[in-house]
């Protein structure tokens, strides 16, 4: 039988499209994969991704403080404290089926909801997670570490894998710290800018650890706590490029940055190809890398407007233009073509 999957969007850089991409590659892949459950988990506390998924604007708004106020919240925040508190955590009661809010998106597409007390309890957890053990059986780390991990085990039914998509917060606060450990797959995101290019860095220090590490700080870093517990973390899958090509007259400028992304992404894999998912040829050089390992999609612009506003994915989006709070945003057809396009293709290669 076909096992889970699970993908984790993040980079340490705010702005690059974690949660649009997100609710695109996501749609798409229910779209296509009819056979499969595919569940999103929103370990962001801003909830993007779940607003967009929930139909947008303030409709969305209401539903997802509904489920934020509930005496047991239906989100992210209600798993994990019950995972917490008992060791385990029933999915069902956390999730949304999301066809039932929203009619633009598959059946088999569910959320399990973002909630802006992630931020809250982010102490708690931390306060959990570095308890004194018990006995040598116990790991409070790895019991709280694991729980996003342990969550994407899961089915729905018991003869359908599921598919999971995880959307995060650029901050590396220890729900982020989950969120990472939860994916099998690696999906980093770039805009082409300086910012993002220097947050590659931050990106590999923050995870696996820097090549020098701090005589007094650095045994207390995630990336060193991992090593020591031997804690699995997720392979880099894709190196999605955001928004390349959104200044048509600066496409040489844009070019030089996404290649500098890439190149450091190819040092990275010369030094440590291990934190690479495996490919089925060798990559020799960096040509190889970039066909391997980068995918390039287009700037949404207004197409991503109405998408994030309306919760409708660029499958469904069939008119000239739409009205986002009173006024009519126009969405080219070429250029809502071409944006489908690059998110269909990335979604095969998933």
């Amino acid at each position: 039988m076909e096992e889970n999957k699970s993908y984790v969007m993040w980079n340490n850089k705010g702005g690059v499209g974690k949660s649009t991409i997100t609710f695109h590659i996501a749609s798409v892949y229910a779209e296509n994969n009819p056979d499969k459950d595919v569940i999103v988990i929103d370990m962001c506390p801003q909830a993007n991704s779940s607003s967009m998924l929930m139909g947008g604007g303030s409709s969305s708004e209401v539903i997802l403080q509904d489920l934020i106020s509930r005496s047991e919240p239906q989100t992210i925040v209600g798993y994990i404290t019950e995972a917490t508190l008992t060791g385990n955590a029933d999915l069902s009661k956390y999730i949304t089926q999301i066809d039932l809010i929203n009619k633009n998106l598959a059946s088999n597409l569910y959320l399990v909801s973002g909630d802006g007390n992630l931020e809250l309890i982010a102490p708690l957890l931390s306060q959990r997670a570095e308890a004194t053990p018990l006995s040598a059986a116990d790991n409070p780390w790895i019991k709280i570490h694991s729980i996003i991990k342990d969550l994407t085990k899961k089915r729905l039914q018991k003869n359908r894998p599921c598919t999971y998509f995880i959307d995060t917060n650029p901050s590396f606060a220890i729900y982020t710290q989950l969120a990472i450990v939860g994916g099998q797959k690696l999906l980093v995101p770039v805009n082409a800018d300086d910012s993002s290019i220097f947050a590659i860095t931050g990106l590999f220090n923050l995870i696996w650890g820097s090549d020098e590490i701090h005589p007094v700080y650095g045994k207390y870093t995630f990336a060193e706590k991992a090593k020591a517990h031997q804690l699995e973390l997720p392979k880099i899958t894709y190196l999605l490029g955001n928004r390349f090509t959104q200044k048509i007259g600066a496409a040489n400028a844009f070019k030089a940055l996404s290649d500098e992304a890439i190149k450091k992404m190819y040092d990275e894999f010369c030094s440590n190809p291990e934190k690479f998912e495996d490919r089925d040829f060798d990559v020799e050089n960096i040509t190889d890398f970039e066909e391997a390992f980068s995918v390039e999609l287009r700037d949404f612009n207004s197409a991503g407007v109405v998408a994030a506003n309306q919760g409708i994915p660029l499958s469904k989006m069939d008119k000239h233009s739409y009205e986002v709070y009173g006024q009519k945003i126009q969405v080219a057809k070429t250029q809502r073509e071409l944006c489908k396009a690059a998110i269909e293709e990335l979604v095969q290669k998933l």
